[in-house]
């Protein structure tokens, strides 16, 4: 307890927030011939970055009230705007996520021999914004990291990315986030203005009573604004470009991290501030997830290019997560918070797979691919790992997250809605299991014959740290799940006690 409230006295999240942004404009002063010293500068400061992540978690008090790590300052009281940051059961989690997505990009990027120095600057605010987002409890520094965490996207991917389509595929991205945002802003001014209370501190706009009128109007604008992000249908088609064009670690952290940015600010924005609104309009969106995650799954296995494969299985998986809030149950919300992470953390590893076997092969057509496990064994077993979270497989942290979900939608007035979503758990299984045996196992195509070899032990060690975290989860649910419930167990005052 007294480690506890000594890290409670720290201003931690205003350091993990702050610091990456803050180093990636130092790393822009290093000259940038001195390639080494600007990789071992970003390692350095992701490893900093995911041990405060890791202490924000190991401090954060199950039983110790339903914000922590509170920091509140005054910034322009004219207009009731705040510093005020804090994290909750559902946010700490989040926070780790990306600390550890952080670090492990910023080890596979070690190859990124392209400008460097601006690729990890950019990175890093990036980083910046999504810290930001999750430990905002004033919606006006919501908006303005939810931005932060966007633009630098477009550059990641234009300048860095697959050339046949990192241009269209960064204007894509970047005009569907734009419009989801600004669409959400509305709704937030909205609320601003109609609360009477001056103030964007949204622990305070908990209470403030909006009619059910205003809530039923202004839920759309907020949820499905920031939902865009998340990858809900039908403004998903952004995502699986975006996944494909974007460089190794920009894919980890766009699947990893920054989908969950659009469900958490859906989430924190949407339900928790109009939750008459929620329990009107989530009923019918839950139709809208359904489509996300048995469409999905389909399209993901007929798809030929092996980034492409994950990236529709990214909007599949992230539909369980609008789904588990769909559903209004205390279990689907505790299964969509471990969601979040579990598959964060899963699809960091399936890009850091690809973009391994794409360094070497230049290829990620499945149909050239084969024998990798030869090569890479080490890679087959992550690969092995992530495959089995995917499919749900109890013991590992797919089954922990999905099954809470399933069955909150199963106690739902819908539970046909369940029985028609456990179809995609099937294709899933397909998929993965057709991409281990064509990519990994068979006959080693001869033209890659001297050009594959094993992946560096710093590159198994950032896929052994992501597979620990799913394997953890898995065994020891307890170490994420009670953290979890305590979070949900606020959102489910503020909506009625359902």
């Amino acid at each position: 307890m007294q480690f506890l409230q000594f890290l409670q006295e720290w201003p931690l999240l205003s350091i993990v927030t702050f610091l990456p942004a803050v180093a990636g404009m130092l790393i822009l002063l290093i000259p940038g011939d001195r390639r080494e010293t600007i990789y071992k500068a970003a390692l350095a400061t992701g490893a900093l970055v995911f041990l405060i992540s890791l202490l924000v978690y190991l401090g954060f008090d199950v039983d110790g009230g339903r914000y922590q790590f509170i920091e509140q300052y005054n910034w322009l009281p004219q207009l009731g705007i705040s510093w005020y940051v804090a994290v909750d059961g559902i946010s700490a989690p989040l926070v780790l996520l990306t600390g550890i997505v952080m670090f492990t990009g910023v080890i596979i990027s070690q190859r990124i021999e392209e400008r460097p120095r601006e690729f990890f600057g950019f990175l890093f605010i990036l980083a910046t914004g999504v810290f930001g987002v999750f430990v905002a409890l004033d919606m006006f520094a919501l908006f303005f990291f939810y931005e932060i965490a966007v633009f630098p996207m477009y550059l990641l991917i234009a300048i860095w990315g697959w050339k046949q389509t990192r241009e269209y595929a960064a204007m894509k991205l970047t005009m569907y986030l734009f419009i989801g945002s600004v669409i959400a802003l509305i709704g937030g001014l909205a609320m601003y203005f109609a609360s009477g209370l001056g103030t964007f501190d949204m622990v305070a706009l908990e209470g403030a009573n909006f009619t059910r009128e205003f809530q039923i109007l202004w839920f759309p604008f907020v949820f499905i604004g920031f939902a865009v992000l998340g990858g809900i249908f039908p403004f998903h088609n952004w995502s699986p470009d975006g996944h494909v064009a974007a460089p190794t670690a920009v894919s980890m952290f766009h699947a990893g991290v920054l989908m969950k940015l659009g469900a958490f600010a859906a989430l924190r924005v949407g339900i928790m501030l109009l939750p008459e609104g929620a329990k009107f309009h989530l009923p019918w969106m839950i139709f809208l997830t359904l489509v996300n995650v048995v469409y999905g799954a389909y399209i993901a296995m007929v798809q030929t290019d092996f980034k492409y494969v994950i990236g529709f299985s990214s909007v599949s998986h992230m539909g369980l997560v609008v789904m588990g809030f769909a559903s209004l149950t205390p279990a689907g919300y505790i299964g969509a918070g471990v969601q979040m992470v579990s598959h964060g953390i899963m699809t960091a590893l399936f890009f850091a797979v690809v973009g391994m076997i794409y360094d070497q092969t230049h290829t990620r057509e499945i149909a050239k691919l084969g024998g990798m496990a030869q090569k890479m064994p080490f890679v087959m077993v992550a690969f092995v790992i992530g495959g089995l979270v995917s499919m749900g497989m109890p013991g590992l942290s797919g089954f922990v997250a999905e099954f809470p979900i399933f069955m909150g939608v199963w106690m739902s007035d819908k539970p046909w809605i369940a029985i028609v979503a456990a179809i995609s758990i099937v294709i899933t299984a397909a998929y993965i299991i057709r991409l281990i045996r064509r990519v990994f196992f068979g006959e080693f195509p001869a033209e890659f014959e001297g050009h594959v070899h094993d992946v560096r032990p710093s590159e198994k060690f950032a896929l052994g740290l992501l597979a620990l975290v799913l394997v953890l989860i898995g065994i020891f649910p307890g170490i994420m799940v009670p953290m979890v419930e305590a979070g949900v167990e606020h959102v489910f005052t503020l909506l009625g006690g359902m």
